[in-house]
């Protein structure tokens, strides 16, 4: 067996484990970098809401790239998971909860 498949064969509701943990602690190594960065254009993001972030935006960049995952095709399903659907939500609010965009101060 492929390591890569050992890891993700260990699911928490059809959802793999090790796909979870590797995104939130990706987010959390990359958190600083990102808020610097939008930091340049004004945008004020914590490093703390890029947790709440991780699943509304690896929804999102599934979505656009075309890699329709499971958790993907469960969010859009209109007559299903709505636990998946609330909790995506709610983490969605808190990720934009504390977001300012700084304006720009004339000197």
């Amino acid at each position: 067996m492929i390591p890569i498949d050992f890891l993700r064969q260990f699911r928490f509701g059809g959802y793999a484990i090790f796909d979870l943990l590797v995104a939130f602690i990706g987010i959390y190594l990359l958190s600083g970098l990102l808020s610097k960065l939008f930091l340049k254009i004004r945008i004020k993001i914590p490093r703390q809401n890029w947790i709440f972030l991780t699943l509304p935006l690896g929804i999102l960049v599934h979505l656009l790239v075309g890699r329709i995952t499971p958790m993907t095709k469960d969010f859009f399903n209109i007559n299903s998971h709505y636990l998946l659907k609330i909790i995506v939500l709610v983490l969605l609010f808190f990720g934009l909860r504390g977001i300012k965009i700084i304006k720009k101060i004339n000197k």
